[in-house]
């Protein structure tokens, strides 16, 4: 059974990508096909990249880039929360996927992105960061408006077809997880 990474691509104060990567948890753990785990990237506390050697050299030195290569390389697949800043992913985000290249390898991803124009464009963006990084990102993805899906732009209020939308999103992440297993296992 694979395991899917939700991965919380948020550092600010007040974030509403926390309710957003709960709630896609909440609607995962109904499912059977996976595991899913929410990771914060708070929580591994990462500075701006601070490793000397490429990170596709595999050749780790810093205590938090090792706990976070360890945590990212016991997924199969994963989920970015991400919110849409200036057209883009947030800069934490787009750091912690920089720390990493092995881990992320063979892999699938998919994306739960929000913003005014449901942070489309902060996903287009990752979609090219994840084809560097040899991960399979799926097409479907959710698009949360801050306009609609959330009262006064903070409290999260996903309207109800948002819900089916995931779990379009999860089947694909979950197939194309397995369907790289055997690439994984060659690597």
């Amino acid at each position: 059974m694979p395991k899917i990474a939700i991965i919380l691509g948020s550092t600010r104060p007040g974030r509403n990508g926390e309710a957003v990567a709960k709630w896609v948890l909440d609607i995962a753990k109904q499912r059977s096909d996976a595991q899913y785990e929410l990771v914060d990237i708070a929580d591994y506390k990462l500075p701006h990249l601070d490793e000397a050697i490429p990170p596709s050299a595999g050749q780790y030195t810093q205590p938090h880039t090792l706990a976070w290569a360890e945590k990212i390389a016991e997924f199969d697949g994963f989920v970015f929360v991400t919110p849409e800043y200036n057209h883009s992913t947030s800069g934490a985000l787009k750091n912690a996927i920089d720390f990493l290249f092995a881990e992320w390898n063979n892999k699938a991803a998919g994306f739960v992105s929000y913003g005014a124009v449901g942070g489309a464009r902060a996903v287009e963006h990752l979609r090219l960061v994840m084809g560097e990084l040899k991960v399979a990102d799926v097409r479907n993805q959710v698009t949360l408006s801050l306009i609609t899906d959330f009262k006064n732009y903070s409290e999260f209020t996903p309207a109800d077809y948002h819900v089916a939308e995931v779990g379009t999103m999860l089947d694909q992440v979950v197939s194309w997880s397995n369907a790289l297993a055997t690439v994984r296992e060659a690597a």
